[in-house]
């Protein structure tokens, strides 16, 4: 039998050579031997002569393919390739129309700003915290708000780079050397990828800079969405002009929040941390996720190959800190979004007849949560959603009702008086021994200030302490 016959290598008649076999293999029993194992002929490489027969004879569309591998493998600062991402988020929203708003639009938005911030003098103790105004499209939405998601995103994404390092086998750590660094770099490009195709998934529904619930722009900074607007305005039987008043409403009175309750950023943004250090990172459930995904691909459809970069590969169970990380975002935001439900309810009451109407629709809105929020919590792991907004709504007009608006907004003193979630459990029940103060009458404020003035105290044994004797 010829060399040709028998196989290149094997002229003595031994089983081929593998110089990077099984027990060589530093990253065997994990996601990732099969990429870095052994090629064919014992290589160490990947058999590309193989590729077609892969994908059933037919390429797939390897420019595209090794266009996005390039760019997530491109070097980058921090762990997370912020430029893919934003570059990402911008491609998704060019899938549709995206007009600039027109200078009347600015002005409507202006002014509806103002005339909120009017009406919110009234009902709450809180400051007016716009600084600025703005109408902007959905892709001027993505560059304003970038800066605060690379906060939000970047801690989960540190997180998952350090854990999958930290649970590669022992010799993996110290074999790999700079391969290491290209799967951090890797990991950190898909995850801008998955967090670009949310934010910009988003950015086609969001009504203005706060309506998730987190401060996404700089400080004082108020602004909406036009086009995103007239969409939600459809079919609701409520003029235009009521619509932007009270989305304007609303988007003031997360400014006055934010910018009155100076931990309640740092508060939301400690629980996104807590979240990120919780992840804990199960080499054996990556792989069989991996295994799979790779099984519901066709190979003959790019669009189905996408999905191996933009499917969540790495949405992984949470951990019990993550769990009780998320349960107390979800918490503050439902808290947030009630207070703001609240004081706009009181705000339009009796001025605006169509307030109940979109009260309620964005009450649906809020708890249902649309396409693309779902989209994002699958990417990157946050539930940016407020379930028991009603249940908050409740707790903070009951308060207001036994307490007054000074009551109602001193919980925002200290994270420590904020309600709990078995407080939303009974929101009616919050503080209910806590009634608000007998007002003092004049007779009262005449009667104690002359017990100062006379020195009139009581002792323990019952007299007043006045008798001047010497207890001597």
């Amino acid at each position: 039998m010829s060399d040709i016959e028998r196989g290149s290598g094997d002229s003595d008649g031994e089983e081929p050579r593998d110089d990077h076999g099984a027990g060589q293999n530093p990253f065997k029993g994990t996601p990732f031997e099969a990429l870095f194992g052994g090629g064919a002929g014992g290589s160490g490489g990947f058999d590309f002569s193989q590729l077609a027969g892969a994908f059933g004879g037919q390429m797939p569309d390897l420019n595209q393919l090794f266009g996005q591998l390039q760019a997530m493998m491109k070097p980058h600062d921090g762990p997370l390739n912020w430029e893919l991402a934003v570059d990402t988020a911008r491609k998704t929203v060019a899938q549709k129309p995206d007009p600039t708003p027109t200078q009347k639009q600015k002005d409507a938005v202006a002014d509806s700003l103002r005339l909120a911030d009017h009406w919110l003098d009234a009902v709450t103790e809180l400051p007016s915290g716009i600084t600025t105004t703005a109408a902007w499209s959905r892709a001027e939405w993505v560059v304003h708000t970038a800066d605060v998601w690379r906060v939000l995103v970047e801690p989960v994404a540190q997180q998952s780079v350090d854990s999958l390092g930290k649970a590669l086998p022992d010799q993996a750590r110290a074999m790999s050397g700079p391969l290491l660094g290209m799967i951090g770099s890797a990991i950190g490009g898909m995850l801008a990828s998955q967090s670009g195709s949310g934010i910009g998934a988003l950015a086609h529904e969001v009504l203005g800079a706060s309506e998730v619930g987190v401060p996404l722009t700089k400080p004082g900074v108020a602004a909406l969405v036009p086009t995103n607007v007239e969409a939600f305005a459809e079919g609701l039987d409520v003029s235009d002009d009521d619509v932007l008043l009270y989305l304007a409403l609303r988007e003031a009175a997360h400014q006055r929040l934010f910018a009155g309750v100076p931990w309640l950023r740092e508060h939301v943004l400690g629980a996104v941390r807590d979240y990120a250090e919780g992840i804990e990172i199960n080499t054996e459930a990556i792989q069989q996720r991996i295994e799979e995904q790779m099984r519901g691909i066709d190979p003959a459809d790019p669009a189905s190959m996408q999905q191996l970069l933009d499917g969540g590969m790495f949405d992984l169970p949470k951990s019990p800190r993550q769990d009780a990380a998320l349960k107390r975002l979800e918490v503050v935001l439902a808290l947030v979004e009630g207070w703001v439900d609240e004081v706009v309810g009181q705000a339009t009451d009796g001025k605006m007849p169509a307030a109940p109407k979109l009260r309620e629709a964005m009450r649906r809105r809020r708890a249902s949560g649309g396409p693309a929020e779902e989209t994002f919590a699958s990417l990157v792991g946050l539930e940016l959603r407020p379930r028991r907004l009603r249940d908050a709504s409740t707790l903070w007009g009951s308060l207001r009702t036994r307490q007054g608006v000074e009551g109602r907004d001193g919980v925002w003193h200290h994270p420590d008086l904020l309600p709990t979630d078995a407080d939303l459990d009974d929101p009616l029940g919050f503080r209910a021994d806590a009634g608000a103060p007998e007002p003092l009458t004049d007779d009262d404020f005449d009667a104690e200030l002359a017990k100062l003035l006379e020195g009139e105290t009581d002792t323990d044994d019952g007299t007043d302490g006045s008798s001047g004797e010497d207890d001597s």
